[in-house]
């Protein structure tokens, strides 16, 4: 089996996009611009935003070059913003929600650049294994 539908599920265009988590326990997102960019994390009770609240809880992530260089950890302060400099290895950043992070009748998370940067969101831990044809739709 795929490692899609069985492992992970994504939405590769996923700026200011709320993705379900009631199909998966956590969402990774990458985020990219090589000027380096702030993204903010926001969740909500709906893909259309209900509810929605800024999700102060990334209290760490991973930074690396866009082109597959050596990932180093950031830690802060729970936040609901990550910022990559945009100086060499600080371009790109990886951090993970978990369904559980989520406020009380919160499904939906989305993370918005604050420029031109670019967001993909992979899903995993999915809850059923599915073949990729069978997965339901993110958006």
């Amino acid at each position: 089996m795929d490692g899609l539908g069985r492992v992970f599920n994504v939405v590769a265009v996923a700026d200011d996009v709320y993705v379900p988590l009631k199909d998966a326990s956590a969402v990774s997102f990458v985020c990219h611009l090589g000027a380096g960019d702030t993204f903010t994390v926001t969740s909500a009770a709906s893909a259309g935003g209900s509810g929605a609240a800024v999700l102060a809880t990334v209290d760490h992530f991973y930074d690396s070059t866009g082109t597959g260089g050596a990932w180093s950890k950031v830690t802060q302060a729970a936040a609901s913003t990550v910022v990559n400099n945009g100086t060499a290895g600080h371009d790109c950043s990886v951090f993970t929600i978990s369904e559980a992070e989520l406020p009380a009748g919160h499904t939906h998370v989305k993370v918005a650049s604050t420029s031109t940067g670019t967001v993909v969101a992979i899903l995993h831990d999915l809850k059923v294994g599915r073949a990729p044809e069978n997965l339901p739709a993110l958006v």
